[in-house]
């Protein structure tokens, strides 16, 4: 399922001037903590902007510059990249990030969103890479000064995990409906889900006994918190 973009248009931005797109960056956006706030802030002129927002709401993102145009978010480096601003911390600890499932698989679907536009292979570049002429996917932090010299995501964001699930597809709870092939308590009373996706992959994820959020997301949410257990057959 494509990623709902809530179009909040920021004045900010200019043209790449014919730069091909080679960088998929992700952000942090140290304040606002919904797209929507955060797509309020790059209305003003604040001489500064980003691509796309992502919070925790389920299969949504604010766009605030299409993608042809450069957003105004790693200095150097804005001609050549596709930007996300992830409305977190780069503070946070691990555990923190492992909180914002819904955030995490938003970022993911985006990532591969941008992949397939773009015809950029989802890769971790290490910081030569990106400050070279690699191709793929970053943080802000990996393109040094000339990127305007930032931390973000910070040390502890889980690239990998998130990368993964781009790469794997990330299973809606459209598709996991009806699909759970086995669940179980453990003696400690916290319940086990083992789900398979439509390719034939297997997703887990788990709640606590007396509460209501899977895999200590936010409470309520659809066997949220889905990490892959196993690859489609064959592969």
């Amino acid at each position: 399922m494509a990623l709902k973009r809530v179009w909040i248009p920021s004045p900010n931005f200019s043209s790449r001037g014919g730069s091909s797109v080679r960088l998929i960056v992700l952000h942090t956006a140290e304040g606002a903590r919904t797209y929507r706030d955060l797509g309020s802030f790059f209305q003003g002129n604040v001489q500064a902007s980003s691509h796309v927002g992502i919070d925790d709401t389920p299969n949504e993102i604010g766009e605030y510059v299409h993608r042809p145009d450069k957003a105004w978010t790693c200095a150097s480096y804005n001609p050549y990249s596709v930007n996300a601003e992830l409305c977190a911390f780069a503070s946070w600890s691990h555990d923190e990030w492992m909180n914002h499932q819904m955030m995490l698989s938003n970022c993911a679907a985006w990532i591969a969103e941008e992949a397939r536009y773009w015809n950029i292979p989802i890769t971790n570049l290490t910081d030569a890479q990106a400050q070279g002429s690699g191709r793929g996917v970053c943080q802000h932090k990996q393109l040094g000064a000339a990127g305007g010299g930032h931390s973000d995501c910070g040390p502890n964001f889980p690239v990998e995990y998130v990368l993964d699930m781009a790469r794997s597809g990330v299973p809606t709870p459209e598709e996991t409906e009806d699909m759970a092939i086995a669940a179980a308590l453990t003696a400690a009373g916290t319940l086990e889900v083992f789900v398979e996706a439509s390719d034939g992959s297997v997703w887990h994820t788990w709640q606590k006994k007396g509460e209501t959020a899977w895999a200590g997301g936010q409470a309520g949410k659809q066997i949220a918190g889905l990490s892959k257990l196993a690859p489609p057959p064959g592969k």
